[in-house]
């Protein structure tokens, strides 16, 4: 733990024993303002045996009940919870004066229908809808540094959001037609319960394709991506286990608007790309999205690789990595967008909004670079 007096923060974690809430409390055992972390388990389970990563950290795993009853004198909560608990359980905390940041997918609709036709199960909290914040760092900002209560994305989800805003809100897709996008997932997407097709031994030398008949993060992307465009659009989400163990590769393509076809290339997109993220507007410089901008020098269908991101370059770190590429016979923009499922796609934009929540440099915690 902690030890530097100027440290100060209590911070709990519902739900530890998963793969999300084990990459929170690695961490933040790392930021240096939070002082003590409250990590939660339910069946009695011993820290270092399901963190063995951890061995030495001096954390130890409470009871939901115990965190509860400190409400107060903890300052931010992070729920890494099937969906149906933060729900339950958030407004406990909030009225405790404890900021909120749900890893779930409770407040990632600001309508309870929608919730309640994506996830089978009425909200219990609709009342809070309104005031939870989408929490994609890069694009809210300024709200999520107002908030209480944030709700952090979807793996999938903040991983093609990134790659997409800057196009759709430059109006250069043509949204009558389908926002297409093949993403594969490691396997610690399908979480840590045993699942048999997703064991080593199974998930070698394969590839699992799931939920084809409609992904739960499409009415997700769709929500989110209409606000950026500002009417609404269609999502076609293909997703897939591949036989790594984290990581989110999304491979996007959408229809540029016939009015921007004659003056579309490779880079005009990656300029885009950088000035939205990188651009001399405002100075301000994303620190966690990285645009691949290798020119092109092979010639037709050569096979050069480095011209897209790759998967070992993000895995580790909080980074998003994003390239593009222009089928001028087609009229499609390509887009590719990696990240590390267990860091950018949970833990670390979550403790990225939680900098942002308290007014920190929104870099603590998760300045590593890609293993």
């Amino acid at each position: 733990m902690n030890t530097d007096p100027t440290a100060n923060l209590t911070v709990g974690i519902v739900g530890a024993t998963g793969y999300a809430g084990g990459e929170l409390c690695r961490l933040l055992l790392n930021h240096a303002h939070v002082r003590r972390i409250v990590p939660t388990a339910r069946s009695g389970e011993i820290f270092e045996q399901t963190h063995p990563n951890l061995l030495g950290s001096g954390l130890t795993f409470s009871t939901f009940e115990e965190l509860r009853d400190q409400a107060a004198d903890v300052d931010v909560v992070f729920f890494c919870t099937p969906s149906g608990t933060a729900m339950e359980q958030a407004r406990h905390f909030l009225d405790r004066g404890c900021r909120v940041i749900d890893v779930s997918a409770d407040f990632r609709f600001g309508d309870p229908d929608t919730y309640e036709r994506v996830y089978g199960a009425t909200h219990a909290a609709p009342d809070l809808l309104d005031e939870a914040v989408y929490g994609v760092t890069e694009l809210h900002r300024d709200r999520i540094a107002r908030a209480r209560l944030v709700a952090n994305p979807g793996c999938y989800v903040i991983t093609a959001m990134l790659a997409l805003a800057p196009l759709l809100r430059a109006g250069l897709a043509d949204l009558d037609q389908p926002i297409r996008i093949t993403a594969v997932n490691g396997t610690t997407g399908a979480g840590n319960k045993p699942v048999r097709a997703v064991m080593h031994a199974e998930a070698l030398n394969s590839m699992l394709a799931y939920s084809l008949e409609g992904h739960r993060h499409a009415p997700e992307l769709e929500t989110h991506l209409a606000a950026l465009a500002g009417r609404s659009l269609t999502v076609d989400l293909s997703t897939a286990h591949g036989n790594f163990a984290r990581g989110i590769f999304a491979m996007i393509s959408l229809a540029v608007h016939p009015e921007h076809r004659g003056e579309m290339s490779r880079e005009r997109l990656l300029d885009l790309l950088s000035r939205y993220y990188h651009g001399p507007q405002d100075g301000h410089s994303e620190p966690f999205v990285r645009v691949v901008t290798t020119p092109r020098t092979g010639g037709l269908n050569a096979k050069d690789y480095t011209l897209y991101p790759q998967l070992t370059s993000v895995i580790g770190s909080n980074h998003c990595q994003i390239g593009a590429d222009w089928d001028a016979e087609r009229g499609i923009i390509k887009l590719v967008s990696v990240s590390d499922n267990l860091i950018k796609g949970a833990a670390g934009s979550a403790i990225q909004n939680m900098n942002v929540m308290l007014d920190l440099p929104e870099t603590h915690a998760l300045t590593a670079y890609g293993q």
